[in-house]
């Protein structure tokens, strides 16, 4: 049985990438289907085959930070989790005295907003209400919330590439990174070599961040996130395996919405809540190959790529990867990774 210290590895800090590259498409490629091979974004496409399916996650990141005060004077710090009915939010917060209920926190001096009283899965969130349309005044007054592992306040640069191409569908407060690599030549590539695509939701919350901190990893608990796998999406995939295309997840977000839809056994369009933990063990049924970034030591998305690759590979590519000197985390570098053969999903 596999646990925490399974999961860790020494990584040189400079080695976590601070800002985006230029381009887009600029990034590194380690090929770690098998042997690790280092190629560049540009040449995914002579790495899948006509017919082959890539999967895109369409949420859009929101401007989820507030800074503010509560009317002590004490400085909070907000992060909206989830935008609810009636001007209300469940945010993580931070201040020196956690604020009572009933109290009004003062909010990137613009406006207010009530606290309700705590709650989530495990009462570590701020039930809260703004006094208008949330979306809009995180547009107005947010910050970008960049991960705590970027030290640079958020700037117009991040705005625009701690998003992808594609993104429409406001609610994620963290990016799904591996969608950052992708510009208009290299969609263009991808759609000459005959190559499908298609898209699903998954909202990433912050707790995509949150620590394991348990060592038995089956005991740690998911936070959920909201998402949809659509009808149109169900038929792109079966269309795929018609013709003996693959699979092709870019990014763990559209792997974890993919597998949600699939456990009940088929891959079937749904939507609502998913708390899906992904550990070695796990049965896939949808996804054949996934595009990722390069994830944080003991984190339970290393889990997630150790069970679709093999834990064994996943530690041989990134002891790789680090000789290598590539770029880590949300605006570093990607990996392929392919899963062994299985019965496909059908």
């Amino acid at each position: 049985m596999l646990r925490l210290a399974d999961f860790d590895f020494d990584l040189p800090p400079e080695l976590i990438a601070q800002h985006p590259l230029p381009e887009r498409s600029a990034s590194r490629l380690l090929d770690g289907r098998a042997t690790p091979v280092d190629r560049a974004m540009r040449e995914l496409p002579g790495l899948l085959r006509p017919g082959d399916l890539m999967v895109f996650n369409d949420t859009r990141v929101i401007k989820a930070r507030l800074f503010g005060r509560k009317a002590s004077g004490g400085a909070v710090e907000l992060l909206v989790e989830r935008i609810l009915p009636g001007f209300e939010v469940w945010a993580q917060l931070r201040a020196s005295k956690p604020p009572r209920a009933g109290s009004a926190l003062r909010l990137a001096d613009a406006f207010d907003a009530g606290v309700l009283g705590r709650g989530g899965a495990d009462d570590s969130l701020y039930r809260l209400r703004f006094p208008a349309d949330p979306l809009a005044l995180l547009d107005a007054h947010g910050h970008v919330p960049l991960p705590p592992y970027i030290r640079h306040a958020d700037s117009a640069d991040d705005a625009e590439r701690y998003q992808s191409l594609w993104a429409a569908r406001p609610g994620a407060v963290a990016a799904p990174t591996a969608s950052l690599h992708f510009d208009a030549p290299l969609l263009e590539a991808l759609r000459e070599r005959g190559i499908a695509s298609t898209r699903v939701t998954l909202h990433v919350g912050a707790g995509t961040f949150q620590p394991v901190r348990t060592q038995r990893i089956e005991d740690h608990r998911m936070h959920s996130e909201r998402f949809e796998v659509g009808a149109d999406a169900v038929a792109a995939v079966e269309a795929a395996r018609a013709t003996d295309g693959r699979v092709v997840a870019v990014g763990t977000t559209s792997l974890r919405a993919l597998e949600a839809a699939a456990r009940g056994g088929r891959l079937e369009p749904m939507s609502g809540d998913t708390d899906i933990f992904i550990t070695p063990g796990f049965a896939f049924r949808a996804v054949d190959l996934l595009l990722t970034n390069f994830h944080l030591p003991q984190s339970t998305l290393l889990m997630l790529v150790s069970a679709f690759a093999g834990h064994a590979h996943i530690h041989e590519l990134y002891r790789h990867a680090i000789a290598a000197r590539y770029r880590f985390f949300s605006y570093g570098d990607a990996m392929l990774l392919e899963r062994p053969a299985a019965p496909a999903l059908r």
